[in-house]
């Protein structure tokens, strides 16, 4: 087949249903073709020139205007060849109590550094590592009231003199470019000697501050209303049934590497700049492929084989709508990022959607669609290395004093202006984002509300949600939510929910105050307002069940709400690349059935001299690969579901299903065949709060 172009993409969609040909097989009921395979041909109509055109050996380099910044991004942002190693955006200070001299100034840090070096080390005094940590960060907030630029060089000498990092890794983290500046502002404004204190420390390494308890949410007032009596009876269906586009986590990587280190020791792999520390300079264990590799992100190669393939598989080239769960920008580590190529991923990713989905989007943003926002560093979970869930987000609250509480107003701009720019949302909707952190309620053609949200106001590796951690929305964007959870049910309107940042599974994401509130304020408004709520992420495809009585007693009398967790396009890590189709009655705005595709990356090697790109397949049907007895004109609710993890309970082989289809089936998936991961994961479904996620085993 030929590249797609503006004229003919629809044409080509429904040829392909007729036509014979390898590279489709039998259509399955209700969807397109169970396969499709893209051609080899980049679709160089995407954009209209470029710096370096694609070719099998290399990634291209697309010219990109941006009419709402008015600006033309330069090749070296995106050059391979040219990543760069500072950060040199504006940093943000808070105001200083003092006005020292250069030498004054250098002299009080000494000897602040001097006393918290006594603190940790010292023969007598202070015992026990978290009484020193909060004793070390109170003299550290008296340097960011006087001398607050002081601040990120001291945190990189005391860093690399405590051995706490690397000494690049200490640079990297600590100066004022990268986390330098946001840790002055939050030793400033942080109650450091109180629960903000131990929340920073245990941050810095559990070993310092064991983690703080979930504190007692009160109520009282927190609704402007009391939940109905007849809050268990939602819409009705109407029988009519849409298909409904779910896609999450693309991570374009415009700075991918064809032949680079796939397989590199550290950072992001599939770039000009990394290695395998096991092999000699210049030389490669695991060259990268044309359309990636599982320690890779998203090359534009393969985004656009994903977007080519999904309206033969799906029988859709226009959907009723469609959800973008978060996460645009690479894994890149803080020194080589910047608000350029933050706000260039945004205009590259939001465009290539406007492309080919012809349909409205609502998207929200990630942890990562930010800057600053992101120190890589790898995780276990189940043995295999993760990155997703230990990755910085900064967004900080509109309370912070002065200026700084629109230090990132520059991101709400954008995304706002381009998701307008496309049509995705009007000019009233576009002023509500850029107000409420990109968040935004809107209702859509069928009549469903839509409510958004900045999920890295509960995300744990946000510095900022460390200043006054006994209020569980500072941010003040959980009080929009109930807001206009509130208008919706006074207006009998249904509403779907998407973030980023899941609110519970294990408990390792959100922070616990937060993730609390919002788990009531779930209970509050379903199942009669909330029809569904949906999450991306954690790049795996996955599930959350929600509970009345905050998940006291989970079973299937008290199943509420799902959570959907929206499998990822990027293949961070040792995943498949996949995306999500849910049928949705636009009566009730329940889902009756919900596919999902994917393509085996573990294939893309041998496709760099091939005739013909990746394959993206039909990988299952949610009905038929959980067949619990449910019947087939009820929706797949939280009942469902729960219902499916009482069926796990007694049968391992669906436990073995979950976990198959929770990686995208792939070969690097680790097994879940003992007793103690299949009781995680049952309980990890059940669970969406991060207090209730913690409390589940670990297997």
């Amino acid at each position: 087949m030929t590249a797609f172009t503006s004229l003919s993409r629809a044409l080509f969609y429904a040829l392909t249903l007729f036509c014979t040909s390898t590279t489709l097989v039998v259509a399955v009921e209700n969807l397109g073709v169970s396969k499709y395979t893209v051609s080899a041909a980049f679709p160089t109509s995407v954009f209209s020139s470029y710096y370096v055109p694609p070719t099998t050996t290399q990634e291209p380099q697309p010219v990109l205007f941006d009419s709402v910044l008015n600006v033309t991004y330069p090749l070296n942002l995106t050059d391979p060849k040219t990543i760069p190693t500072v950060d040199n955006d504006p940093v943000y200070y808070p105001e200083a109590i003092a006005n020292l001299s250069n030498a004054t100034a250098e002299a009080f840090v000494a000897t602040a550094l001097l006393q918290i070096q006594e603190i940790i080390s010292g023969p007598g005094g202070i015992s026990g590592n978290c009484s020193k940590c909060i004793a070390a960060l109170n003299i550290g907030k008296q340097v960011a009231h006087v001398t607050p630029p002081s601040i990120p060089n001291a945190l990189v000498r005391l860093c690399q003199s405590t051995g706490f990092a690397s000494n690049s890794s200490c640079t990297n983290t600590y100066s004022a470019g990268s986390y330098g500046a946001i840790w002055t502002q939050v030793l400033a404004l942080a109650d450091v000697s109180g629960l903000d204190g131990r929340y920073i420390c245990n941050s810095l390494s559990s070993t310092f501050c064991s983690a703080p308890t979930t504190t007692p949410l009160n109520t009282t007032n927190l609704f402007p209303k009391p939940k109905p009596a007849n809050a268990t009876a939602s819409k009705v269906p109407s029988g009519k049934r849409v298909k409904v586009l779910h896609l999450s986590d693309i991570h374009l990587d415009p700075r991918y590497s064809v032949y680079a280190e796939a397989n590199c020791s550290s950072g992001l792999c599939c770039r000009t700049n990394v290695k395998n520390s096991v092999f000699g300079a210049g030389q490669i264990s695991i060259p990268a492929p044309l359309y990636g590799a599982y320690k890779c992100d998203t090359p534009y190669d393969l985004g656009l084989a994903a977007l080519q393939s999904i309206g033969p598989l799906t029988g859709n080239s226009s959907f009723a709508w469609t959800i973008y769960t978060g996460d645009l920008v690479s894994h890149d580590s803080q020194n080589q990022l910047s608000r350029a190529y933050t706000e260039y991923a945004e205009l590259s990713v939001y465009s290539i959607l406007k492309d080919f989905i012809k349909s409205s989007i609502f998207p929200v943003l990630g942890n990562h669609d930010s800057n600053p926002e992101v120190n890589p560093k790898s995780t276990s979970n189940y043995g295999v290395t993760r990155w997703a869930n230990v990755l910085q987000a900064i967004d900080g609250p509109h309370s912070l004093p002065g200026s700084l509480g629109q230090q990132f107003s520059w991101n709400y701009d954008h995304v706002s202006s381009l998701w307008l720019h496309n049509g995705w949302i009007n000019s009233t909707t576009a002023d509500e984002a850029r107000l409420h952190y990109s968040a935004y309620s809107t209702l859509n053609q069928y009549g469903l509300r839509i409510i958004t949200l900045n999920t890295d106001f509960w995300y744990r590796s946000n510095y900022f949600n460390f200043i006054n951690t006994t209020d569980p929305d500072t941010s003040g964007a959980f009080g929009f939510l109930i807001q206009e959870l509130q208008a919706a049910e006074d207006a009998g309107e249904r509403v779907w929910i998407l973030g980023h940042v899941l609110s519970g599974w294990d408990g390792s994401n959100p922070l616990d105050n937060p993730s609390d509130l919002f788990y009531q304020i779930v209970d509050r408004y379903s199942p009669h307002v909330i029809a569904n709520i949906f999450w991306g992420h954690t790049h795996e495809d996955q599930v959350m069940i929600y509970y009345t009585k905050n998940g006291t007693v989970r079973n299937a009398a008290n199943a509420l709400t799902s959570g959907w967790i929206g499998p990822s396009v990027t293949p961070l890590t040792n995943l498949n690349s996949g995306f999500r189709l849910y049928e949705v009655d636009v009566g009730s705005f329940e889902i009756y059935e919900a596919y999902t595709f994917y393509s085996d990356v573990n294939s893309f090697a041998a496709l760099n001299v091939s005739d013909s790109g990746p394959t993206f397949q039909f990988e299952y049907s949610t009905r038929d690969a959980y067949q619990v007895g449910w019947p087939t004109t009820a929706p797949l609710n939280a009942t469902y579901w729960h219902t499916v993890t009482e069926a796990m309970e007694t049968n391992r082989s669906l436990v073995e299903i979950f976990n198959t289809y929770q990686g995208k089936s792939s070969v690097l998936s680790p097994n879940c065949t003992s007793d103690a991961c299949a009781a995680a994961k049952i309980c990890y479904i059940r669970s969406g709060s991060a207090p209730l996620g913690k409390q589940c085993p670990q297997g």
